[in-house]
Formats: structure tokens, C-alpha cells, sequence
């Protein structure tokens, strides 16, 4: 099943090109609009399934996860091994980031004017990026308003606290895990429903976004999109070797298991679609379960190594593009304002848009800048998000590893 959904994926993806860019030939721009319109219906649909089932997923095996560790001592120990092996990855993303940029130069030689005035006309207000917001934004001020809002940082926050509580009372509460049990297992069968239209989704995105903007959008800023491809493939390699060393040569085989769930992020532009196959597929290569479903929900709102690769990467090539030079220390200082204000923003559409505005506004580079990369951002969002599913698939066997919960694998 699992060859046949990659093969229709893939078949969804090529179709896409082809029909939008027939459409695209055939009909003129406002036809081209209106039936592009109706195509994105599956699309609009099939996130909003996503989005549907992504907080009581969450929720439900990660109360479970934490509560089948035993005690808060585990829980604390496993908690910061994880969240320091976050923090790594991520300085390393931004790291790299910046530095093939500067190897690739794709903005030199555009040679654009820097605007004199309403640079920050239309900006993102930089305030809700302090620290102060972040750390408050942790905890839900309802969790029934949090897991309606798609709060996933704070959706977690909560169920640390519930496993945690769980674990705590030790045998008292056994209907309490059952319950949350049988949602997990619940809510993974839903998923695989939702997943069935995930070929006619990809179908449907692909080639309404070629039918209006034309087979052009796909070479449009072949250096720039090129570039931070070339980048996100070596950071998969220094991720996939990384855990080599760590895990052993075993875990190529879930970075072959986890391809269909990469190609899925890919194609939707969207790591939430590959959540529940990167859980089954952790699970089948022998992540123990309380490990995985800790791990991978922390992962969606920390570990976006895509993400933050992207965000030094688009920052330098807008300053590239406007011939302005930061200095060493501005760049150090960049690298530790992403750290901070990237991690929290996952589950917010375009979230990386918002970041790099943020960092535009603080550096003072001109917003405009960010219409540079508004083009292509589709394209480079999906390999964004492959890579942060190649990068959490990673810490969950790492951390499996430390913890000593690598078991035989199910298939």
C-alpha cells in the first residue's frame, strides 16, 4: 500500500504540471482564474481535514506517550535531551543556511534600488516576536481555545502537563489512559481516511498554481530556488550521517520508510499532512511509542530545520539583491533573533514569510524584499517541509537511541 500511495503521489505531481500547463496555454487569464478557482476546492478541503484532526491527534499521543514513561524523572530527562538535540539542529539549519548563501550569491548583480521611504509600510508588527510574547504565547490561556486555534506549542504544553499528571498518580487513573488510548488509536484511523484524497489534493494544487501563473513559475528564480536546494540536500545529508554515527546504519532504512511521508510534505507543502505516516513509520522501525509520540509533536513546533535554513537563507539573498553587506556581527545577531523567533511558529501559514519580515524590519532592510521570494515561496515551502520531516524523523531515532528505545522493527 504504501509503494502504491508513493506511485499516485507521484502520478498526482506530474499530471498537475501538465494539466495546469495546458490550461494554462488553452484558456485565457480569467478563465484560466476561475477554473483554477474551482480546482483549489480539493485542496482547501483536504487541509482543512488536516487541520481537523492535527489537535486531538496531537494531543491524544502525546498524553499517552508521556504517561507510559513512567514518571516525571523520565519525562524531565527524555524533555531537555530532546530539546537540546532542537537546539542543535536548529543552529546548525541556520548556520548552513548562511553559509551557501554567501558560497551560491544568488541576489548579487540584481542590483535594485534601495526604496527612500514606506519600507515598512504593510510590515508585520515586530513586537509579537519578543521573548516575553513567546514565553507567555507557551501556555493556553483555554486549551479548548488553543486546540481550536491549532495552538500546537501550546497544545503540547498542556499535554506534558496531562501525561505528566497521568504518570504521577501512578495505577489510580487507568480508564483515564485507556480513554486517551483509544482517541490516538481513533484518531489514526481518520488519518488514513483523510490521507486517501491526498493524491487529488496534490493534483488539484499543482495545477491550479501553473494554470495562473504559468509553466514559468517553475524556473522562475532557477538560481535562488536551485541554490536552497543544493543547501537542503546537504543538511539532509549531514542529518542522515549525524545519525549514522549515532544510531547506526540501520537508520537508512527509516530514511527509506520515511520517503513516502518526506514526498507527502513535499507535495502539500505542509509537514502537519505527514505527521500520523512519520508516527506509524517511527513505530515500524522500532521508536518504542512513548518516545516517538513525545518527540514528533515537540518537533512540529521546535525542530523546523527546513524553516530555519530558509530564513537566513531568503534574508541574505534579499540583502544580496539590494547590494547591502551585513557585518559578521550583524549576521551572529541574525542567527540568534531566528533562534529565538522561528521556534513557536509552526502551525501559522506562511510562517516563514513572517519571520523574514520580522528580521527585514529589525535589520533595516527593505520589506519590499520580501516580494523577491513571495513568488516561489510555494515551491521552496515544499522542500521546507520535506526536510523538516527528514529532520524530526531523525531526533525521534537519535533520542531512541539515548533513552535505549530502539526495539525490533514491526514489518
Amino acid at each position: 500500500m504504501s509503494r502504491l500511495f508513493t506511485i499516485l503521489i507521484v502520478a498526482a505531481m506530474v499530471l498537475g504540471v501538465l494539466v495546469g500547463w495546458a490550461l494554462n496555454k488553452s484558456l485565457s487569464a480569467e478563465n484560466a482564474q476561475a477554473v483554477a478557482g474551482n480546482l483549489t476546492i480539493f485542496t482547501d478541503l483536504f487541509l482543512r481535514l488536516i487541520k481537523m484532526i492535527i489537535a486531538p491527534l496531537v494531543f491524544s499521543t502525546l498524553v499517552v506517550g508521556i504517561a507510559h514513561m513512567g514518571d516525571a524523572t523520565e519525562v524531565g530527562r527524555v524533555g531537555v535531551k530532546t530539546i537540546a538535540w532542537f537546539m542543535l539542529a536548529s543552529l546548525v539549519s541556520l548556520i548552513l543556511g548562511l553559509i551557501m548563501v554567501h558560497l551560491i550569491q544568488p541576489g548579487a548583480g540584481l542590483g535594485l534600488t534601495v526604496p527612500s521611504t514606506g519600507a515598512g509600510e504593510g510590515a508585520v508588527d515586530v513586537s509579537t516576536f519578543t521573548l516575553r510574547d513567546f514565553i507567555t504565547h507557551l501556555v493556553p490561556v483555554s486549551i479548548f481555545d488553543a486546540m481550536a486555534r491549532n495552538e500546537i506549542l501550546q497544545i503540547v504544553v498542556f499535554s506534558v502537563l496531562v501525561g505528566t499528571a497521568i504518570a504521577s498518580i501512578d495505577n489510580k487513573t487507568p480508564a483515564v489512559l485507556a480513554l486517551a488510548e483509544q482517541v490516538a488509536a481513533i484518531m489514526l484511523k481518520v488519518t488514513g481516511y483523510v490521507m486517501k484524497i491526498a493524491p487529488l489534493a496534490i493534483f488539484s494544487a499543482l495545477a491550479a498554481s501553473i494554470a495562473t501563473q504559468g509553466i514559468e513559475v517553475l524556473i522562475t528564480y532557477l538560481k535562488f530556488v536551485g541554490g536552497f536546494f543544493v543547501s537542503l540536500g546537504l543538511l539532509w545529508g549531514l542529518l542522515v550521517a549525524v545519525a549514522v554515527l549515532i544510531v547506526g546504519r540501520r537508520v537508512l532504512h527509516l530514511m527509506r520508510g520515511v520517503r513516502g511521508a518526506a514526498l507527502l510534505a513535499f507535495s502539500t507543502a505542509s509537514s502537519e499532512a505527514a505527521y500520523p505516516r512519520i508516527l506509524a513509520e517511527l513505530q515500524e522501525w522500532g521508536v518504542s511509542r512513548k518516545v516517538a509520540s513525545f518527540v514528533l509533536p515537540l518537533g512540529y513546533s521546535f525542530n523546523l530545520d527546513g524553516s530555519m535554513m530558509y530564513c537566513t537563507f531568503a534574508t541574505i539573498f534579499i540583502a544580496q539583491a539590494y547590494g547591502i553587506d551585513l557585518s559578521i556581527g550583524q549576521q551572529i545577531t541574525m542567527l540568534l533573533l531566528l533562534m529565538v523567533t522561528s521556534n513557536g511558529m509552526a502551525g501559522v501559514p506562511r510562517a516563514s514569510l513572517v519571520v523574514i519580515a520580522a528580521t527585514l524590519s529589525y535589520f533595516n532592510l527593505p520589506q519590499e524584499g520580501l516580494l523577491l521570494v513571495l513568488a516561489v515561496d510555494h515551491l521552496l515551502d515544499m522542500g521546507r517541509s520535506a526536510t523538516n520531516v527528514v529532520g524530526n524523523s531523525v531526533a525521534a531515532a537519535v533520542i531512541a537511541k539515548w533513552e535505549k528505545q530502539i526495539t525490533e522493527p514491526v514489518r
